[in-house]
């Protein structure tokens, strides 16, 4: 018995790929098959040239809407600079006492309340400023809003300063947790000090736009 396995071959007609005899269980190529393997290796290159720049045309789309998204103008002011101090250090701040055993005095409740608070509450105000959001939300008078905001976490991170400040001596005890209360203490006073100036420089831009509360203009 002989098995036949054929294809069309452009151009030159029915032509033998391979037989197969079950007595000698042998198979034999024709000289046909000499052609096929050339035009697929061709048609494979062509398709594998194309895919690298498929793909940088994809990310430089990619990149171009990411750039399009964000607001590289605000990255490169000083209240955005402000706002990064604040989230980076109010990070270490809080980390720092989270880290020792803070649970010992009742106070550190409060401040470690204001320290992740604020930590959060600042770093979704950053990437909204960051990513243009506030503009999709006309409503809201933003450079007032800002100012309050960035007022009231100075205060709030004043008095948990304070505090973190008047009781770090109740952890002598535990020279471990003694130690980071006060690098705590002196990462409190550097935020709080930030919260400062970004609430100064908030005011200055709310009076740049003539103290109008209902006023949409994005700070920057």
């Amino acid at each position: 018995m002989t098995l036949r396995v054929t294809w069309e071959v452009p151009g030159r007609g029915r032509g033998v790929c391979c037989q197969w005899d079950r007595f000698t269980d042998y198979w034999t190529h024709s000289t046909v098959m000499a052609d096929f393997p050339s035009k697929v290796t061709t048609e494979t290159s062509a398709s594998q040239a194309q895919s690298p720049q498929q793909g940088g045309n994809r990310f430089q789309e990619l990149t171009s809407n990411i750039t399009a998204t964000v607001d590289m103008s605000f990255i490169q002011s000083l209240p955005a600079v402000l706002m990064m101090i604040e989230i980076g250090l109010g990070l270490i701040h809080w980390a720092l006492i989270a880290s020792a055993y803070y649970t010992l005095v009742p106070a550190y409740g409060w401040v470690m309340f204001v320290a992740v608070t604020l930590w959060i509450l600042t770093t979704i105000l950053f990437l909204m400023i960051l990513c243009d959001t506030l503009r999709h939300l006309p409503a809201v008078p933003w450079p007032l809003t800002v100012m309050v905001y960035q007022a009231v976490a100075a205060v709030l991170y004043l008095t948990a300063f304070l505090t973190n400040a008047a009781t770090v001596n109740h952890f002598w005890v535990f020279h471990f947790s003694y130690n980071h209360m006060a690098a705590a203490a002196f990462f409190g006073a550097a935020v709080t000090i930030a919260y400062g100036a970004s609430a100064y420089f908030s005011y200055m831009d709310w009076r740049g736009d003539g103290g109008n509360a209902a006023t949409t203009t994005v700070p920057t």
